[in-house]
């Protein structure tokens, strides 16, 4: 017998994003396309990138190729204005942000289930406005980075 279960707006959002990005997201040479991954949120080993932002890869490689990364921001926090050399996709999994792109003072706020893109070398900052930590999952086709914008 087959159960039905609910899935949280969140989760839909984020299994829709997953299910479009491209097969050639999985470069790492530890990911096996023809392989079943289930991890569970306590086996995501976080990192602090900076004493406000951790990071967890879900696959493949975040510093040098395509990846999936969840990661998480102190409440009402905001990041300083940069870019990145590549594009990447956002989801809101928890909590609320924002993305202002160049001079936008009013940027929507993204509650958990949102969606974001960051084309290569559009200048933003990513902000978690809610009272609670916010926690997002990102992928890209190329390795993160940071440029700060001055």
């Amino acid at each position: 017998m087959i159960r039905s279960i609910k899935i949280l707006p969140a989760v839909t959002s984020l299994l829709a994003l997953v299910a479009i990005t491209p097969m050639g997201a999985h470069a790492d040479s530890s990911f096996d396309a023809k392989k079943e991954v289930a991890t569970p949120a306590a086996n995501l080993n976080f990192e602090n990138i900076n004493p406000a932002i951790r990071m967890a890869t879900a696959y493949g490689d975040r510093a040098s190729g395509a990846h999936g990364t969840f990661g998480t921001f102190p409440a009402n926090f905001i990041t300083p204005v940069h870019t990145h050399t590549g594009a990447y996709h956002g989801v809101v999994v928890k909590g609320v942000m924002t993305n202002p792109f160049k001079d936008e003072n009013t940027p929507p706020e993204l509650a958990a289930g949102s969606y974001w893109y960051v084309p290569a070398g559009s200048a933003h900052a990513t902000a978690c406005v809610s009272d609670t930590p916010c926690e997002f999952f990102f992928f890209a086709d190329q390795g993160f980075d940071f440029h700060p914008v001055e």
